[in-house]
Protein backbone atom coordinates (compact mmCIF):
# COMPACT_ATOMS: atom_id res chain seq x y z
CA UNK A 1 0.00 0.00 0.00
CA UNK A 2 2.73 2.43 0.65
CA UNK A 3 4.34 1.74 -2.92
CA UNK A 4 1.26 2.31 -4.00
CA UNK A 5 0.37 5.36 -2.52
CA UNK A 6 4.06 6.68 -3.09
CA UNK A 7 3.23 6.21 -6.71
CA UNK A 8 0.35 8.15 -6.42
CA UNK A 9 1.65 10.66 -4.94
CA UNK A 10 4.40 11.03 -7.67
CA UNK A 11 2.00 10.64 -10.77
CA UNK A 12 0.29 13.65 -9.17
CA UNK A 13 3.71 15.72 -8.80
CA UNK A 14 4.57 14.96 -12.32
CA UNK A 15 1.25 15.86 -13.85
CA UNK A 16 0.97 19.12 -11.84
CA UNK A 17 4.52 19.51 -12.87
CA UNK A 18 3.17 19.30 -16.70
CA UNK A 19 0.71 21.40 -16.01
CA UNK A 20 2.32 24.00 -15.17
CA UNK A 21 5.15 23.49 -17.70
CA UNK A 22 2.90 23.71 -20.63
CA UNK A 23 2.44 26.79 -20.81
CA UNK A 24 5.99 27.99 -20.95
CA UNK A 25 6.97 24.84 -23.26
CA UNK A 26 4.31 26.65 -25.64
CA UNK A 27 6.12 29.88 -25.39
CA UNK A 28 9.24 28.62 -26.11
CA UNK A 29 8.79 26.85 -28.97
CA UNK A 30 6.01 29.50 -30.24
CA UNK A 31 9.10 32.05 -30.07
CA UNK A 32 11.23 29.65 -32.32
CA UNK A 33 8.63 29.33 -34.79
CA UNK A 34 8.27 31.32 -37.71
CA UNK A 35 5.09 33.12 -38.50
CA UNK A 36 3.85 30.58 -41.77
CA UNK A 37 5.03 27.47 -39.13
CA UNK A 38 2.84 29.18 -36.55
CA UNK A 39 -0.42 29.85 -38.86
CA UNK A 40 -0.22 26.23 -39.61
CA UNK A 41 -1.93 25.30 -36.14
CA UNK A 42 0.99 23.05 -34.49
CA UNK A 43 0.66 24.36 -31.44
CA UNK A 44 2.39 21.86 -29.65
CA UNK A 45 4.49 20.84 -32.33
CA UNK A 46 8.41 21.44 -32.42
CA UNK A 47 10.03 23.85 -35.03
CA UNK A 48 10.58 22.58 -38.32
CA UNK A 49 13.39 25.03 -38.67
CA UNK A 50 14.61 26.95 -35.56
CA UNK A 51 15.16 30.85 -35.80
CA UNK A 52 16.05 33.35 -33.33
CA UNK A 53 15.09 36.35 -35.47
CA UNK A 54 11.81 36.70 -33.14
CA UNK A 55 14.28 37.12 -30.43
CA UNK A 56 16.10 39.82 -31.68
CA UNK A 57 13.19 41.36 -33.17
CA UNK A 58 11.75 41.55 -29.27
CA UNK A 59 14.89 42.98 -27.79
CA UNK A 60 15.72 45.78 -30.43
CA UNK A 61 13.20 45.98 -33.50
CA UNK A 62 9.23 45.39 -31.43
CA UNK A 63 7.09 48.51 -31.74
CA UNK A 64 5.35 49.96 -28.63
CA UNK A 65 3.00 52.55 -30.61
CA UNK A 66 5.33 54.77 -32.62
CA UNK A 67 8.42 53.72 -31.02
CA UNK A 68 10.03 50.64 -32.41
CA UNK A 69 13.29 49.52 -30.07
CA UNK A 70 12.15 46.83 -28.66
CA UNK A 71 12.10 45.58 -25.11
CA UNK A 72 15.68 46.83 -24.38
CA UNK A 73 14.80 49.68 -23.66
CA UNK A 74 12.14 48.73 -20.66
CA UNK A 75 15.21 46.40 -19.67
CA UNK A 76 18.26 48.85 -18.74
CA UNK A 77 14.87 50.85 -17.24
CA UNK A 78 14.18 48.15 -14.86
CA UNK A 79 17.68 47.90 -14.24
CA UNK A 80 18.63 51.63 -13.28
CA UNK A 81 15.06 50.73 -11.37
CA UNK A 82 15.90 47.27 -9.44
CA UNK A 83 19.63 48.18 -7.83
CA UNK A 84 18.77 51.31 -5.95
CA UNK A 85 15.03 49.82 -4.95
CA UNK A 86 16.38 46.61 -3.42
CA UNK A 87 19.74 47.87 -1.61
CA UNK A 88 17.98 50.65 0.10
CA UNK A 89 14.96 48.97 1.42
CA UNK A 90 17.48 46.25 2.57
CA UNK A 91 19.49 48.22 4.43
CA UNK A 92 16.10 50.49 5.46
CA UNK A 93 14.41 47.15 6.84
CA UNK A 94 17.74 46.12 8.01
CA UNK A 95 18.03 48.91 10.53
CA UNK A 96 14.69 49.39 11.25
CA UNK A 97 14.73 45.24 12.22
CA UNK A 98 17.69 45.85 14.41
CA UNK A 99 16.32 49.11 16.11
CA UNK A 100 12.74 47.04 16.89
CA UNK A 101 14.30 43.74 17.84
CA UNK A 102 17.46 44.93 20.34
CA UNK A 103 17.27 48.29 21.17
CA UNK A 104 13.19 48.17 21.59
CA UNK A 105 12.58 51.96 22.15
CA UNK A 106 9.48 52.99 23.81
CA UNK A 107 6.57 52.30 21.78
CA UNK A 108 8.54 50.10 19.44
CA UNK A 109 5.34 47.28 19.38
CA UNK A 110 3.27 50.15 18.57
CA UNK A 111 5.58 51.33 16.00
CA UNK A 112 6.04 47.32 14.18
CA UNK A 113 1.85 46.62 14.36
CA UNK A 114 1.74 50.16 12.48
CA UNK A 115 3.90 49.59 9.83
CA UNK A 116 2.39 45.94 9.61
CA UNK A 117 -0.65 47.47 9.18
CA UNK A 118 0.54 49.32 5.57
CA UNK A 119 1.55 45.92 4.14
CA UNK A 120 -2.44 44.98 4.54
CA UNK A 121 -3.63 48.24 2.68
CA UNK A 122 -3.87 47.58 -1.20
CA UNK A 123 -1.51 49.05 -3.99
CA UNK A 124 -4.52 50.84 -5.51
CA UNK A 125 -5.93 52.77 -2.60
CA UNK A 126 -2.47 54.11 -2.37
CA UNK A 127 -1.95 55.55 -5.80
CA UNK A 128 -3.88 58.28 -5.71
CA UNK A 129 -2.38 59.81 -2.27
CA UNK A 130 1.48 59.19 -3.64
CA UNK A 131 0.62 60.51 -6.77
CA UNK A 132 -0.38 64.10 -5.21
CA UNK A 133 2.66 63.71 -2.76
CA UNK A 134 4.72 63.30 -5.20
CA UNK A 135 3.95 65.79 -7.71
CA UNK A 136 3.83 68.53 -4.81
CA UNK A 137 7.42 67.45 -4.21
CA UNK A 138 8.24 66.99 -7.58
CA UNK A 139 8.93 63.81 -8.23
CA UNK A 140 5.82 62.39 -10.04
CA UNK A 141 7.44 60.53 -13.01
CA UNK A 142 11.02 60.41 -12.51
CA UNK A 143 13.44 57.70 -11.29
CA UNK A 144 13.99 58.99 -7.79
CA UNK A 145 9.76 58.99 -7.47
CA UNK A 146 9.54 55.34 -8.85
CA UNK A 147 12.02 54.18 -6.13
CA UNK A 148 10.85 55.79 -3.77
CA UNK A 149 7.48 54.26 -4.01
CA UNK A 150 9.26 51.20 -4.10
CA UNK A 151 11.35 51.86 -0.96
CA UNK A 152 7.52 52.79 0.99
CA UNK A 153 5.85 49.56 -0.22
CA UNK A 154 8.61 47.25 0.73
CA UNK A 155 9.00 48.62 4.17
CA UNK A 156 6.85 46.42 6.14
CA UNK A 157 8.17 43.06 4.67
CA UNK A 158 11.87 43.89 4.89
CA UNK A 159 11.07 45.41 8.17
CA UNK A 160 9.30 41.68 9.40
CA UNK A 161 12.01 40.05 7.89
CA UNK A 162 15.65 41.48 9.87
CA UNK A 163 13.33 42.20 13.06
CA UNK A 164 12.90 38.55 12.79
CA UNK A 165 15.92 37.40 12.08
CA UNK A 166 17.68 39.66 14.91
CA UNK A 167 14.98 38.15 17.35
CA UNK A 168 16.78 34.57 16.63
CA UNK A 169 19.88 35.71 17.61
CA UNK A 170 21.21 34.73 21.00
CA UNK A 171 20.62 38.04 23.02
CA UNK A 172 23.86 37.77 25.11
CA UNK A 173 25.77 38.58 21.48
CA UNK A 174 24.24 42.26 21.92
CA UNK A 175 24.70 42.83 25.70
CA UNK A 176 28.43 41.48 24.94
CA UNK A 177 28.86 44.44 22.65
CA UNK A 178 26.69 46.63 24.78
CA UNK A 179 29.47 45.75 27.44
CA UNK A 180 32.38 46.22 25.43
CA UNK A 181 31.32 49.77 24.41
CA UNK A 182 29.53 49.22 21.55
CA UNK A 183 27.00 52.44 20.37
CA UNK A 184 24.01 51.72 17.95
CA UNK A 185 25.98 52.24 14.80
CA UNK A 186 28.78 50.05 15.69
CA UNK A 187 26.57 47.32 17.10
CA UNK A 188 24.88 47.53 13.77
CA UNK A 189 28.19 47.62 11.44
CA UNK A 190 30.68 45.39 13.40
CA UNK A 191 28.33 42.81 14.66
CA UNK A 192 24.48 42.71 13.20
CA UNK A 193 25.26 43.45 9.46
CA UNK A 194 28.07 40.48 8.89
CA UNK A 195 25.73 37.86 10.70
CA UNK A 196 22.83 39.09 8.29
CA UNK A 197 24.34 37.25 5.25
CA UNK A 198 21.19 34.45 4.90
CA UNK A 199 18.34 36.74 5.33
CA UNK A 200 20.06 39.76 3.05
CA UNK A 201 20.00 37.04 0.65
CA UNK A 202 16.62 36.38 1.23
CA UNK A 203 15.57 39.94 0.88
CA UNK A 204 17.43 40.59 -2.03
CA UNK A 205 15.69 37.75 -4.09
CA UNK A 206 12.03 39.06 -2.54
CA UNK A 207 13.07 42.40 -3.69
CA UNK A 208 14.14 41.93 -6.72
CA UNK A 209 11.69 39.41 -8.31
CA UNK A 210 9.01 41.87 -6.85
CA UNK A 211 10.50 45.30 -8.52
CA UNK A 212 11.14 43.24 -11.76
CA UNK A 213 7.54 41.98 -12.03
CA UNK A 214 6.21 45.46 -10.77
CA UNK A 215 3.45 46.41 -13.34
CA UNK A 216 1.21 48.81 -11.76
CA UNK A 217 3.54 51.17 -9.72
CA UNK A 218 5.84 51.43 -12.92
CA UNK A 219 2.85 52.64 -15.52
CA UNK A 220 1.77 55.02 -13.21
CA UNK A 221 5.05 56.38 -11.33
CA UNK A 222 8.10 55.84 -13.73
CA UNK A 223 7.46 58.26 -15.89
CA UNK A 224 7.79 58.03 -19.79
CA UNK A 225 11.34 57.96 -19.92
CA UNK A 226 11.39 55.48 -17.16
CA UNK A 227 9.07 52.72 -17.97
CA UNK A 228 9.51 49.43 -16.85
CA UNK A 229 9.99 46.38 -18.75
CA UNK A 230 7.06 44.67 -17.71
CA UNK A 231 5.04 48.50 -19.59
CA UNK A 232 7.12 47.89 -22.46
CA UNK A 233 6.00 44.35 -22.95
CA UNK A 234 2.49 45.29 -22.55
CA UNK A 235 2.96 47.99 -24.95
CA UNK A 236 4.75 45.28 -27.80
CA UNK A 237 1.51 42.75 -27.09
CA UNK A 238 -1.25 45.20 -27.54
CA UNK A 239 0.21 47.35 -30.42
CA UNK A 240 -2.54 46.67 -32.87
CA UNK A 241 -0.78 47.96 -35.77
CA UNK A 242 0.08 45.52 -38.54
CA UNK A 243 0.16 42.06 -38.18
CA UNK A 244 0.01 40.36 -34.52
CA UNK A 245 3.45 38.57 -34.50
CA UNK A 246 2.90 35.67 -31.89
CA UNK A 247 6.40 34.76 -31.72
CA UNK A 248 7.91 37.96 -31.50
CA UNK A 249 5.34 38.63 -28.42
CA UNK A 250 6.36 35.10 -26.99
CA UNK A 251 10.04 36.01 -27.08
CA UNK A 252 9.72 39.15 -25.76
CA UNK A 253 7.59 37.51 -22.74
CA UNK A 254 10.44 34.82 -22.08
CA UNK A 255 13.21 38.23 -22.08
CA UNK A 256 11.03 40.20 -19.68
CA UNK A 257 10.72 36.85 -17.50
CA UNK A 258 14.26 35.87 -17.90
CA UNK A 259 15.88 37.61 -14.83
CA UNK A 260 13.48 36.78 -11.91
CA UNK A 261 13.65 32.79 -13.65
CA UNK A 262 17.47 33.82 -13.41
CA UNK A 263 17.51 34.46 -9.83
CA UNK A 264 15.17 31.90 -8.36
CA UNK A 265 17.39 29.41 -10.60
CA UNK A 266 20.58 30.41 -9.03
CA UNK A 267 19.95 31.26 -5.43
CA UNK A 268 17.06 29.45 -4.76
CA UNK A 269 18.64 27.33 -2.30
CA UNK A 270 20.32 30.44 -0.54
CA UNK A 271 16.41 31.75 -0.67
CA UNK A 272 15.58 28.22 1.34
CA UNK A 273 18.64 28.83 3.49
CA UNK A 274 17.53 31.95 4.39
CA UNK A 275 14.58 31.34 5.77
CA UNK A 276 15.53 28.49 7.72
CA UNK A 277 18.03 30.79 9.36
CA UNK A 278 15.43 32.43 11.04
CA UNK A 279 13.53 34.80 8.95
CA UNK A 280 9.93 33.49 9.48
CA UNK A 281 10.87 32.87 13.38
CA UNK A 282 10.06 35.22 16.54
Amino acid sequence: MKQIGRLGVYAFLVGAALFFLAPLYIMVITSLKSMEEIRAGQLFSLPLELTLAPWRAAWSEACTGLSCEGVSVGFWNSVSIVIPATILPILLGALNGYALSCWRPRGADALFALLMLGAFIPVQVMIYPLVKMLAAVGLFGSLPGIVLVHIIFSMPVMTLLFRNYYLAIPRELFNAARIDGGGFWRIFVELMLPMSTPIIIVAAIMQVTGVWKDYILGLVFAGHDNLPMTVQLNNVINTTTGERLYNVNMAATLLTSMLPLLVYFVSGRWFVRGITAGAVKG
